[in-house]
């Protein structure tokens, strides 16, 4: 792994690769979870919900990819245009902290499905935390291992399986599950559901570039990322929706891999566990580690990957789950306003040129003040703060939208200003 970009004949990953990548990230306990957050709108506009959030949220998840594999450069280096070389490491920074979260929350809905499935046999497999740790160091190695060949067979193999297993669970949910009264919940407006859908696909664009970056061509890899993602996560949603609707469960996915215990596919759900979490949470150790490399080239990859891995083991044994949705709406607040201005800057103002050089050049054009860009900086914190003040006044708008506009609207006029200043 480095920083510095991938040669053009280095760049090995097809259109396959990459619609596998993100259909194996988008197969996750956490997505189904979060579709049972709809389900106070009812299934049919949850299901608009799901669709209009993924068509808007995967469409900048992929542009976020395109300047890596334009340039062959990491997502945290993507922004450097943009907030400056020093600025970047503003983002860097809350994306490690975000990363190191979703792999705690997807290793502890992995680990409570783990134990619920070993429950009957009783003893190590029957605790969480047993399952935390095995999954977690999986995920680990998974991630050691990206990009090399047993990677791509193993991620070929496993993602395969895991479709044919989301067969089983949505049958189960559709035609195998008893309905149960469900107990009332709070009201949920129609943009703020937008929100919660338009959050998971995002929370993957500060690393989608990390992957992008290695890519053969730059279309194949816009539109399989984007498939790959927006198929298979909206599947994920509409299951966590139904299941929701039908029993009331807090947690959907493991209301289903239950059931599929109950009877007799314990051994395919105990698959659906381990490897949809690991295939889903690799990617979350990987870039938190790119992350890192961004801020210092001093650090050695492998170590920082090692770290990275245990850290998110030791988190997901304390966090508190009852804050998932809050941490959906925290990505969004963060990191949408922060795309808005850096593809403001990328395909409007710049028009997908950049010098390469001075990406990684004291001094150059991306150097602004002290390696920071003041117009980047306040545009995005302009965005964050609409977010938040819609959110917390509960405006029926949403601020996924309104944020990024926002943000994109007041880096323009600053940059086209600075332009044409004397």
């Amino acid at each position: 792994m480095n920083i510095r970009p991938v040669p053009a004949p280095e760049r090995n990953l097809r259109g396959i690769d990459f619609f596998l990548l993100w259909a194996g990230v988008a197969i996750s306990l956490a997505e189904i979870w979060a579709g049972g957050f709809l389900a106070p709108l009812g299934f049919w506009s949850g299901l608009w919900a799901i669709l209009l959030g993924h068509l808007i949220g995967n469409t900048l998840m992929a542009l976020g990819g395109v300047i890596g594999s334009d340039h062959g450069i990491m997502s945290m280096v993507s922004i450097r245009p943009a907030f400056g070389i020093r600025g970047s490491n503003l983002a860097a920074v809350l994306n490690i902290v975000q990363l190191i979260g979703w792999a705690a929350i997807m290793l502890i809905i992995g680990g409570r499905a783990g134990a619920a499935l070993g429950k009957p046999i009783g003893g190590l497999l029957a605790t969480d935390a047993f399952w935390v740790v095995l999954i977690g160091f999986g995920t680990l190695l998974w991630a050691l291992w990206t990009g090399k060949t047993v990677w791509k067979l193993l991620q070929s193999v496993s993602v395969v399986a895991l479709v044919v297993v989301l067969l089983v669970m949505t049958w189960i949910a559709f035609t195998g599950l008893e309905a149960k009264p469900a107990a009332a919940a709070g009201p949920l407006a129609f943009m703020s559901a937008l929100d919660l859908v338009i959050a998971m696909p995002i929370s993957w664009m500060p690393l989608v570039a990390d992957y992008a970056r290695s890519a053969r061509s730059t279309r194949t890899a816009f539109w399989n990322t984007w498939w790959g993602y927006f198929l298979v996560s909206s599947w994920m949603y509409v299951l966590g929706l139904q299941v929701a609707l039908l029993t009331g469960a807090a947690d959907p996915g493991q209301a289903v891999l239950e059931t599929m215990g109950r009877i007799g596919l314990a051994v395919p759900a105990l698959l659906m566990v381990v490897f949809s979490t690991i295939t889903s949470d690799f990617p979350d150790v990987y870039s938190a580690t790119c992350s890192m490399l961004n801020i210092s080239r001093k650090l050695s990859a492998r170590n920082v990957m090692w770290i990275a891995g245990i850290i998110s083991i030791l988190v997901a044994l304390v966090f508190p789950m009852e804050q998932y949705e809050n941490f959906l709406f925290f990505i969004g607040a963060m990191f949408i306003p922060l795309f808005g201005v850096s593809l403001t800057d990328y395909f409007i103002l710049r028009r997908r040129q950049l010098d390469i050089g001075d990406i990684y050049r004291e001094g150059g054009q991306y150097w602004y003040r002290k390696g920071f860009n003041p117009a980047a900086i306040t545009a995005w914190a302009v965005g964050f703060v609409v977010y938040e003040a819609i959110t917390v006044l509960k405006l029926p708008i949403g601020g996924s939208i309104p944020s990024m506009v926002t943000a994109g609207i007041i880096y323009w006029v600053f940059a086209r200003a600075q332009k044409t200043a004397p």
